[in-house]
């Protein structure tokens, strides 16, 4: 061989080596050995983390639950139509995000962000992770702030503050999805962003309530986050903590949140079913073992955050579906205490009228004051104990023939009362407002009227305090009921006392 031609063979393998890559990209590959019910069953994926998303070879994706010495079981999130047994899974490292951001607001999206609207493609810019550590108590402030929704039953008896979770229980058809639907309404102005999260609901309810929205100017302020009852149940499980990632956002940027589960039972429903299918042990009710942490992980998140974190926070409305007034229920126990408070529901109420249909007796609000103004803790201080004593009676003057004069003139203005607080759906009352018709029912101004002209004299008090305007401009810029306020509001009071006797 010539040493030219030896040269050429050296010099052509040290270009060889040169040019090899000694850093290669590693691949955590694995193959499709088993499918059924939206679950794969993976062999060879060593290296994947619980709660990874992973894609499979197909375009479909989904996620870690199950980690085992030999395989992984994922949840399809999907595409799972389009798997096949023996096709590679590759893991990509990632917890699974969503986007977030102002330009979310007005959209109608699916659990993993994609649109449902048919208004084009949504652009991320920022993203946040769907599981996340919830803030720790030193970065928290107490409640302090009220969270109104100009709903007079709310407002006045289960007050909700900024950074609370308060949650909404009862039987089907009791007006639970209402006062969360009214809640949004009424905070148009209130620069709070509200995230709605429907939950195994529907496609006609949802488009029923996006319509609503819509026509009533709330979609400017509302994103929509929903999983049909034809969803997997994978993409029910996961549309909480979707929504709960857009409504953070707001809050970490010292913004104010709310976000309504409507409903925690459909997610916990659907836990059960993806826990059975990936062959975890049942326990209670065949729910797994992990379903309060479920809850617990989701609804901790929701805070209100200290001045140095910038004052944001986020309030979580949750709503829980009971059978045959079953409380006692696993499911309902859980969420009943995580939560901050439970606005409970009651069917003969809403079947006789009594709507908002709130249980006074069984509902509570941990925050209590701390979530009104000084002008609401005034007047409607004794009004949840006065009205539970009016339920109490009223049930026991059923099988009296004769009644004292103390117990008729209490139940007489128990009914008043009751007749007060009922407000139709889309009617919201500012709070100024709330404090002038409780104060008059509270100082027994009602007492001198028919309880069927209870509606009529709320009608012309708010227009005569319309007209006067000072009493309710004070009453919002104070935040309580000045002595001058005070005397000016029962002249108006008697005016129209005494055009309803």
């Amino acid at each position: 061989m010539s040493k030219d031609l030896l040269n050429s063979i050296i010099s052509e393998i040290e270009n060889k080596i040169d040019s090899v890559d000694l850093n290669p990209e590693v691949w955590n590959v694995g193959e499709v050995f088993y499918l059924w019910d939206g679950v794969a069953k993976v062999s060879g994926l060593g290296q994947v983390s619980y709660n990874e998303v992973v894609d499979f070879e197909s375009g479909a994706r989904g996620i870690a639950l199950n980690l085992e010495e030999h395989f992984v079981w994922i949840v399809v999130l999907s595409g799972f139509n389009s798997i096949k047994e023996g096709e590679k899974v590759f893991s990509t490292g990632k917890i699974l995000e969503v986007p977030v951001g102002t330009w979310l607001i007005g959209r109608v999206v699916d659990a993993l962000w994609n649109p449902i609207d048919g208004l084009g493609e949504i652009k991320s810019t920022e993203t946040y992770p769907i599981e996340r550590v919830a803030t720790w108590v030193m970065a928290r402030k107490s409640v302090h702030e009220p969270m109104t929704t100009w709903i007079k039953a709310i407002d006045a008896l289960v007050p909700i503050g900024r950074g609370q979770r308060e949650l909404i229980i009862w039987d089907r058809q009791t007006g639970k999805t209402q006062i969360a639907i009214d809640a949004i309404l009424n905070q148009k102005g209130q620069w709070v962003t509200c995230v709605y999260v429907a939950i195994g609901q529907k496609e006609g309810k949802i488009a029923r309530i996006v319509e609503e929205l819509k026509k009533r100017g709330a979609m400017d302020y509302t994103i929509i986050v929903a999983a049909w009852a034809s969803s997997p149940a994978s993409m029910q499980y996961l549309s909480p903590y979707a929504g709960c990632a857009m409504a953070e956002y707001f809050m970490f940027n010292g913004q104010h949140s709310l976000i309504i589960y409507d409903d925690l039972t459909k997610q916990a429903n659907a836990y059960r079913e993806m826990s059975l299918l990936l062959r975890r042990p049942p326990g209670r009710e065949a729910y797994p073992w992990d379903v309060f942490y479920t809850h617990s992980r989701l609804l901790e998140r929701a805070s209100k955050l200290n001045d140095e974190l910038g004052a944001g926070s986020m309030t979580a409305l949750p709503i829980i579906e009971t059978q045959a007034w079953d409380v006692s229920a696993y499911i309902p126990t859980n969420v009943i205490s995580i939560t901050d408070g439970q606005i409970f529901l009651e069917s003969n109420l809403f079947n006789a009228g009594q709507k908002p249909a709130i249980n006074v007796w069984l509902s509570v609000s941990r925050v209590w004051g701390s979530a009104q103004i000084k002008g609401m803790k005034k007047v409607s201080g004794t009004l949840k104990l006065d009205l539970a004593q009016y339920r109490e009676l009223a049930a026991f003057s059923q099988f009296a023939s004769d009644l004292d004069s103390e117990t008729k003139a209490q139940l007489d203005r128990g009914a008043r009362m009751m007749e007060l607080l009922k407000q139709w759906v889309y009617s919201p009352v500012t709070v100024a407002k709330q404090i002038c018709s409780i104060y008059a029912g509270w100082k027994g101004y009602l007492d001198k009227i028919n309880v069927s002209k209870v509606a009529k004299f709320e009608a012309d008090l708010y227009t005569s305090l319309e007209e006067e305007k000072t009493i309710l401009a004070s009453i919002d810029s104070e935040k309580q009921m000045s002595e001058d306020t005070e005397k000016k509001l029962v002249e108006v009071i008697k005016r129209v006392v005494e055009l309803n006797k």
